[in-house]
């Protein structure tokens, strides 16, 4: 068995890799890819549809029930319409509110339900009525004192304005009801009124809103919206920030120690740095600033090659929920915020898009495969907010939490994951991810359909029909996944080579109707970190495909802490069906010792036990 050296538990496919900056026209477009739509979409494949069918029946009502019943969350929105009462929980808990009410919206695009419509209609009249006359929103201020609003910059009042335009955007698409559209719209109009170039300086503690006016600015058309989220960008490193009340701001932890176009490496709090760099991605895109993408380049090299997990978590340190030093992975103290997996997720689209490189959507599909999907349990119910690589039996998932934006982003993020398998370029149609899906959009004025079928993670066959009424003068881009080391292309039957650009094997000869099969070798593969990562040396990670599995106690209960790997290990794939959801199980023979390997997102969903991703391993 090969074993494969990986930088700081990232991929193979980026050792070695060259530098991602392009030359570009002056008047050429940044962003090269747009992505199609999970609005167009129908997900019908055995991995995703049995989960999505869970978001619908469990992780939903699961969050509806939190906000309503056993939290203050939605009492906070009733009390600040009234203007009298007190504010429950966090001064943020109205981003919970916000991100569950765009995760009822994606679910609403593909799977209209008139009563959860009925649901959301009820929040948004409550945020509505709890909006202050000059358009002011935020229920923590409201009902503690609005003279103490914008005081402090790390008191999250963009941030939850953020989550508010996203979701309003996100419904509005969903039903055309523009109320809370109107809401977020005075909302940003208010903020405007304040901040911005020759008025008042701010740098918000915790970002989000720059990606969110982006949206706003791409649904209503008004310039400004966009003007305001390059100028809260440009705000940041230069002595600026300030918590108001004497408290220390850390400008390391608030990504505030220089200008964003000068960064180069990732600090501080891992899921700020995700919305950040998001936002900065976005208005590149849309201003042209190839000032922005080269530090964007700069910072991915960072935090992939240097800072990464194996799971695509990102993240170390409980004590900031962000970084230390480069290299410093540690396995049982690991944070990995669900949140942070999600971000890696939307920040490496956008880096693709800019790009056409497959690694981007590599790292892409380990996160959303390990680091993020073991955020929330099979059942649907029970969340992670932290992804540890060890644990001692003491770490399980919870029904919600005090701080609950794991749950709330898992809610949204699920019902989207459409937008993540197909692109569309001027010369080409791409495809990213390996799901089963029919897809109907409009390319080049004509209506295409695109079907895959798959039975990806657990194998590595693929085969797509891509349908038009006329020839479609556009390349079909495939991605060759940076695990995947032998595949066979066909077309109509018939064994082809096409050239390979930037991991996407390139077919230019093929007709609409025609019948593209892939299919992929998926062995087991012993993974190594990089010998800088200390907390890794002398031992190996399991992965196959996409998947990073690991060890649990419930299957390996005898001498559980001596267990070990050793270079003639020998594996065996073995079809479990009844197991965790249906799962192909890894059963490694080393030695006399007798190992069985689950998938890494499906730890802790049976007894209590201890887990280890990273294995000691027997030269």
């Amino acid at each position: 068995m090969k074993n494969l050296i990986i930088v700081s538990a990232a991929c193979l496919a980026l050792v070695g890799c060259t530098g991602t900056k392009e030359a570009q026209k002056e008047d050429a477009p940044l962003k090269k890819i747009s992505q199609v739509d999970f609005s167009h979409v129908k997900i019908e494949d055995g991995f995703w549809s049995p989960r999505l069918s869970k978001h619908i029946t469990a992780t939903l009502p699961v969050c509806i029930d939190q906000i309503e019943n056993q939290t203050g969350r939605i009492r906070n929105f009733e009390n600040a319409a009234k203007g009298e009462g007190e504010h429950s929980g966090i001064f943020f808990d109205d981003s919970d509110v916000y991100k569950a009410l765009e995760g009822i919206a994606y679910s609403l695009i593909n799977n209209p339900n008139p009563e959860l419509e009925k649901k959301a209609d009820e929040w948004i009249d409550k945020m509505a009525a709890a909006q202050q006359p000059d358009g002011y929103i935020n229920t923590y201020y409201t009902l503690t004192g609005l003279d103490k609003r914008w005081t402090n910059m790390d008191m999250h009042e963009m941030y939850c304005a953020g989550h508010m335009m996203e979701a309003a955007v996100a419904y509005y698409q969903a039903t055309g009801k523009r109320k809370l559209l109107d809401v977020s719209i005075r909302m940003a109009d208010h903020m405007m009124s304040v901040f911005g170039p020759g008025k008042r300086h701010w740098v918000p503690g915790h970002e989000e809103i720059e990606l969110a006016l982006v949206k706003l600015y791409q649904t209503t058309g008004e310039v400004k919206y966009l003007d305001f989220a390059n100028w809260l960008l440009e705000e940041r490193g230069h002595g600026y920030g300030s918590k108001g009340d004497g408290g220390d701001w850390n400008p390391e932890y608030y990504q505030d120690v220089v200008p964003v176009r000068d960064l180069e490496s990732i600090s501080g709090h891992a899921v700020r740095c995700m919305y950040l760099y998001c936002g900065m991605a976005d208005v590149a895109a849309l201003k042209q600033d190839t000032g922005y993408v080269e530090a964007m380049n700069r910072l991915w090299d960072d935090v992939v090659l240097r800072n990464m997990y194996v799971t695509g978590g990102i993240g170390s340190s409980r004590h900031n929920e962000g970084f230390t030093e480069d290299y410093d992975l540690p396995n049982l103290d690991a944070y990995c915020e669900t949140c942070a997996s999600v971000g890696m997720v939307y920040w490496n689209q956008r880096m693709n898009q800019f790009t056409g490189d497959s690694k981007y959507v590599d790292v892409l599909e380990r996160s959303m495969y390990n680091g993020a999907l073991a955020g929330v349990s099979l059942s649907g119910d029970r969340f992670f907010y932290v992804n540890p690589l060890e644990s001692k039996g003491d770490h399980h998932r919870q029904a919600w939490y005090g701080c609950a934006c794991c749950p709330s982003q898992i809610s949204r993020f699920l019902p989207s994951i459409g937008n993540y398998i197909y692109g569309v370029s001027n010369d080409a149609l791409w495809v990213n991810l390996f799901i089963g899906n029919t897809t109907k959009v409009k390319v080049s004025d004509q209506d295409v359909t695109i079907q895959q079928k798959t039975n990806y993670p657990w194998d590595g066959k693929v085969e797509l029909k891509v349908s038009a009424a006329q020839a479609l003068d556009k390349e079909l881009r495939i991605r060759i996944p940076g695990w995947c080391k032998d595949y066979q292309l066909s077309v109509k039957g018939q064994v082809v080579k096409p050239s390979v650009d930037k991991g996407y094997a390139v077919i230019k000869d093929w007709k609409p109707g025609d019948v593209i099969s892939l299919e992929m070798e998926m062995p087991v593969e012993k993974v190594a970190a990089d010998p800088r990562v200390k907390q890794d040396v002398g031992k190996r990670a399991i992965q196959r495909g996409p998947l990073v599995y690991c060890l649990e106690e419930v299957d390996n209960q005898k001498n559980f802490d001596q267990l070990q790997l050793e270079a003639g290990t020998t594996f065996e794939v073995v079809d479990a069906p009844e197991l965790l959801g249906g799962v192909k199980l890894i059963k490694a023979q080393s030695g006399k010792q007798q190992m069985t390997f689950i998938p890494y997102y499906a730890w802790d969903n049976r007894e209590a036990g201890k887990m280890k991703v990273w294995i000691d391993y027997q030269e």
